[in-house]
């Protein structure tokens, strides 16, 4: 890309900051070229999580709209993961197979594993996997691993594509971890990515049982994609009690689990 059309991009991005929209056809006149150029400079900008297309231009894309990267996600609320983790392992039998997605409270879960006898771990995520070969490696754990391939998304650090759902269509497990962006009552499970969100819900249709693991702050979270409804999964494993205004729900009551 040349040094002029960088610095038309930071235009763009100078004037969303100003007015928190922009408009294709302006921005051709303000730069006389063509309508063209303008959009592939903004399916750049989107690339990289700047702006977010619309029809007609682009807007500016909130902080809440982009899923943080898995260094990011590691080191927030680490304690109240630590906790959900440890009530999760509860529910794992010797001998289950077992779906781990690429959450990194889920990611708390793997020391535990080492307890459990003839287990298979099914996941997508390379902290996940990583681990347990160390593990292994170490006579740590005694179980089976299966990795889901496909394409890698460098800064969650798990593969997630259309290669990855084909692959986990094959197993059924018993059990399902799942982690989500956000959980709301009339909405339901929700993601900012939606090659995640069609995994989950592959995971989720073919495991017997199903736990999403959920910490406070992705409560009442709205984002892009829905992955299931509240209905659609078993147990809700989260830091904090159900909210009050929850508790005409009784589908919901059933399902929450506090972890304290």
């Amino acid at each position: 890309m040349s040094l002029l059309a960088e610095e038309r991009k930071k235009i763009i991005l100078e004037l969303l900051e100003e007015s928190d929209q922009v408009k294709v056809a302006d921005l051709a006149l303000q730069f006389n070229v063509s309508t063209e150029t303008i959009r592939r400079y903004l399916e750049d900008l989107e690339a990289e999580n700047k702006l977010k297309k619309v029809y007609g231009g682009a807007v500016k894309v909130s902080s809440e709209e982009i899923e943080p990267s898995l260094f990011e996600r590691e080191i927030m609320r680490i304690e109240e993961k630590k906790l959900i983790a440890n009530r999760a392992l509860d529910f794992i039998e010797d001998g289950d197979v077992i779906v781990l997605d690429e959450g990194t409270t889920n990611f708390q879960m793997v020391n535990g594993l080492c307890e459990k006898k003839g287990i298979t771990v099914i996941t997508n995520s390379f902290p996940t996997a990583s681990l347990l070969i160390s593990y292994a490696n170490r006579e740590l754990f005694n179980g089976e691993l299966i990795f889901i391939g496909g394409k890698v998304q460098f800064n969650h650090f798990r593969s997630s594509s259309s290669l990855s759902e084909k692959m986990a269509k094959e197993f059924f497990p018993d059990k399902v971890f799942l982690s989500a962006d956000g959980l709301i009552l009339n909405k339901g499970v929700m993601s900012y990515d939606l090659e995640k969100t069609l995994l989950s819900q592959i995971y989720l249709e073919n495991a017997t049982k199903s736990f999403l693991l959920l910490d406070h702050s992705k409560i009442g979270v709205k984002a892009s994609y829905r992955i299931a409804n509240i209905q659609d999964i078993d147990y809700i494993l989260s830091d904090v009690p159900m909210p009050d205004e929850w508790n005409e729900d009784n589908i919901v009551a059933n399902k929450w689990i506090y972890c304290n």
